[in-house]
């Protein structure tokens, strides 16, 4: 299916690389203006450059997400730069495994922090415009593993189960003004972290999955654009996975 979003304000938290990075050239690439989140300024740029290479129009905004105050004021920006804000992609993530027993609890308070509250921070950030335009869109990129938990994932299987419930809440809240609130679940994807993994453990993890095959970033990309269009206008609430079928 081909997605048209033209003249369409996408913000996407974790742009620099990824599912996020694929995720924002996609939406370019669709005739959206893009709005590129990350921490890292040299990152987003790079993006930006591939981006308006082809013609697509994007806009970065390096700053942490865990920071109410800096999501608040960029969003502000964003409103006031492009009149409105259509869809806001909540993918901002970072890991710092560890077991129980030996997890730091800056371990735990960073990744919440990005994890969970950073998507509270989005969601917050663009309530007001959306109320006001009386429509949108807000997806917000969760994992399996905050379904399944994870040995020595307990920080991250938290924050991204806690979504789950994050998403629910906020469907419900938004709902009499026609925004739209789901979650997506990627399940393994094929990225640079799943690329430094050995031969071994990638077939163990191949034998969890009867489709038998890492998915890519365009198979999430595919799904977040559906939940952003037109099409999707009567689903909310609710969490997609995207795993092969690894979680059932």
């Amino acid at each position: 299916m081909q997605f048209n979003f033209q003249d369409k304000v996408v913000v996407i938290t974790g742009a620099s690389r990824g599912i996020g990075k694929t995720i924002a050239t996609r939406f370019a690439y669709s005739g959206a203006k893009v709005v590129l989140i990350s921490r890292t300024k040299e990152s987003l740029l790079a993006v930006q450059t591939e981006i308006e290479s082809s013609g697509g129009v994007s806009l970065i905004q390096p700053f942490d997400v865990s920071s109410m105050k800096e999501f608040e004021e960029s969003m502000k920006y964003v409103d006031s730069n492009f009149g409105k804000i259509d869809v806001l992609i909540n993918n901002a993530g970072i890991t710092k495994d560890n077991l129980i027993l030996r997890m730091k609890e800056n371990e735990w308070d960073d990744v919440l922090d990005i994890n969970l509250k950073g998507v509270f921070n989005g969601i917050k950030s663009v309530t007001k415009p959306m109320m006001k335009a009386r429509k949108g869109r807000i997806i917000n990129i969760s994992s399996v593993i905050g379904l399944i938990g994870n040995a020595g994932q307990s920080n991250y299987a938290a924050a991204k189960s806690g979504i789950f419930g994050l998403t629910k809440a906020a469907a419900k809240e938004l709902g009499s003004r026609n925004i739209t609130v789901n979650a997506v679940a990627p399940g393994y994807i094929i990225t640079d972290m799943t690329g430094n993994l050995s031969e071994s453990v990638k077939n163990e993890l191949l034998k969890q999955i009867p489709l038998s095959k890492l998915g890519t970033t365009d198979d999430v990309a595919n799904l977040v654009m559906f939940l952003a269009s037109d099409e999707a206008e009567y689903i909310t609430g609710q969490v997609f996975n995207v795993d092969g079928g690894m979680v059932m």
